[in-house]
């Protein structure tokens, strides 16, 4: 009787052992893409990307540098005062998007220009993403906002 317990233990535990190895592969394969580093664009002209790879760059749209092109084309660069980094970006901007305003796009780095699928612009005068103040703080142009 000791042995049929002992054994029934044993399946369970080897059960259970299986499905928290397959729910621990299922959720690393489903957040494969899932996952964006941060890079400022110093560390992206530092080591550029795999054009494979999908990340988020952050800083300063550089004055002068905001183009519209045919539709919704867009080009700029985007800079952290160390480096800068053309960027373009096919859709609708968000309404606070603005040269010298922080933002944050997500895209893949091909052929030296950043290719943006999404771009966030920040949301009032007083914030910008962590990521962005400590990357242009690390530059030494990063200005506190006033008020």
């Amino acid at each position: 009787m000791k042995s049929l317990k002992k054994q029934r233990r044993i399946q369970v535990i080897a059960v259970a052992v299986v499905a928290l190895v397959a729910a621990t592969a299922l959720i690393g394969y489903a957040m494969r893409d899932g996952i964006n580093f941060f890079r400022a664009p110093s560390q992206v002209m530092a080591e550029p990307p795999a054009p494979t790879e999908v990340f988020r760059i952050g800083g300063l749209v550089e004055e002068g540098s905001l183009i519209r092109g045919d539709g919704e084309v867009v080009r700029f660069n985007v800079t952290d005062g160390g480096a800068t980094v053309p960027v373009i970006f096919s859709g609708v901007l968000p309404d606070l998007f603005a040269e010298n305003q922080g933002m944050v796009g997500t895209g893949r780095y091909i052929n030296g220009v950043f290719e943006a699928t999404e771009i966030l612009a920040k949301h009032d005068e007083t914030y910008m993403p962590k990521e962005v103040v400590d990357a242009l703080k690390a530059q030494g142009v990063y200005q506190e906002p006033e008020g």
